[in-house]
């Protein structure tokens, strides 16, 4: 079936639906000569009359009732396919799904987030949370729309990553437990010697720090290794150790003084958060929109790469 059967189907139901060319044609926003057109095409490709003239406009034949009988269930079921597509298109309905760690999370997306649900309220949206590794893996497989992941980044070539905005990761203390610290320059190997929280091995955040430490021609070997940067905030104010985290994640402690930043007499170089996609996928409606709000979200920020 080539578009112009599928047209002629679409105006036999109509008119059939209708009972008269003239409605028909007012709903379908055609010329009744274009509609009648289309009823005689299809009773040629048939081989056989649909319809039979009324005082009052058409009537169905034996043969156009059982042509109708199917067709209009068909016609149905395309006007609300139509119908959902339109919906995802104008954002008023769809799915948008992300992946992203805890800090991307907190601290890059959601506030984007935000702005975008407050727009768009009937498009679902899901957060996959989990380490860098395991959302690029799911962004190979389709499972989500995008990541937003932190660097460094070992993705295939068949990903894109574009750098959003800098992070900055710092080490932290109890000011209780480690005041000796507050004010000394500590280099990477007497700062490898103290008790240190880090996050867990399979993490961009992790890798990035036993490169910094290995470029320093030392190795990193934490006290505690843990799942996310919360929890190495809370070991850090009970004095378990100096934590290793980007520094919003301790602003608060930091700010009320519970928590100091260790001076380092070499500072590990500023990371990105970046937005991983994949080329090959075609993005929907609603996740090109969402990427437009978090480019626009960022670009005037003091520490945007855009």
């Amino acid at each position: 079936m080539n578009m112009a059967d599928l047209e002629w189907y679409r105006v036999f139901t109509t008119v059939a639906r209708c009972g008269n060319i003239t409605r028909a044609a007012e709903e379908l926003f055609l010329t009744q000569p274009a509609v009648s057109q289309c009823i005689r095409a299809l009773e040629r490709e048939l081989a056989c009359t649909l319809f039979t003239r009324t005082p009052k406009g058409v009537r169905l034949t034996r043969e156009g009732e059982a042509l109708y009988s199917h067709t209009a269930r068909g016609c149905e079921a395309i006007t609300r396919g139509e119908r959902v597509v339109r919906g995802m298109r104008d954002l008023e309905t769809g799915t948008l799904a992300v992946g992203a760690a805890d800090m991307t999370l907190q601290f890059f997306l959601l506030r984007p987030l935000e702005q975008f649900h407050a727009a768009y309220p009937g498009v679902r949206v899901s957060v996959t949370n989990g380490p860098t590794p395991e959302t690029l893996d799911k962004l190979r497989q389709g499972r989500i729309d995008f990541g937003a992941v932190s660097s460094p980044v070992d993705a295939a070539q068949s990903l894109h990553i574009a750098p959003y905005t800098a992070l900055h990761d710092v080490f932290v203390a109890s000011s209780a437990v480690f005041p000796n610290l507050r004010g000394k320059s500590v280099t990477p190997a007497e700062l490898c010697a103290l008790p240190l929280v880090c996050l867990e091995k399979n993490t961009s955040t992790r890798r990035f720090l036993d490169g910094w430490f290995g470029s320093h021609d030392t190795a990193l070997a934490p006290e505690f290794e843990l799942a996310t940067s919360h929890l190495i905030v809370q070991f850090a104010l009970r004095g378990l150790g100096i934590g290793s985290v980007v520094r919003d994640f301790a602003a608060e402690q930091l700010a009320s003084g519970a928590l100091f930043e260790l001076t380092l007499a070499e500072t590990p170089p500023p990371r990105a958060v970046c937005l991983a996609t994949d080329p090959a996928s075609v993005l929907s409606a609603a996740a090109v929109r969402f990427l437009d709000i978090i480019k626009t979200y960022y670009e005037h920020n003091e520490d945007s790469f855009l």
